[in-house]
């Protein structure tokens, strides 16, 4: 079985999903230092990570074991 990040170019890797993630949360503090806006922003990047370090990733593994299968 092949990885989905086999396929992926390096500015869509784990590690770079995850940390442009962190510095979108970090600079929505810095630059307004507004909590509800904050909130909003990890809100949005948590649902980001989540459909592509999670839900992406499992789905294409599960089309990747049905393949073998058929």
């Amino acid at each position: 079985m092949s990885s989905l990040w086999d396929h992926k170019p390096w500015w869509c890797q784990p590690w770079s999903i995850v940390l442009t993630g962190l510095v979108a949360i970090t600079l929505s503090w810095v630059v307004l230092h507004a909590l509800w806006f904050t909130a909003l922003v990890t809100l949005g990047v948590s649902l980001w990570w989540w459909l592509f370090l999670v839900l992406v990733p499992n789905a294409f593994q599960q089309a990747d074991s049905d393949s073998l299968e058929s």
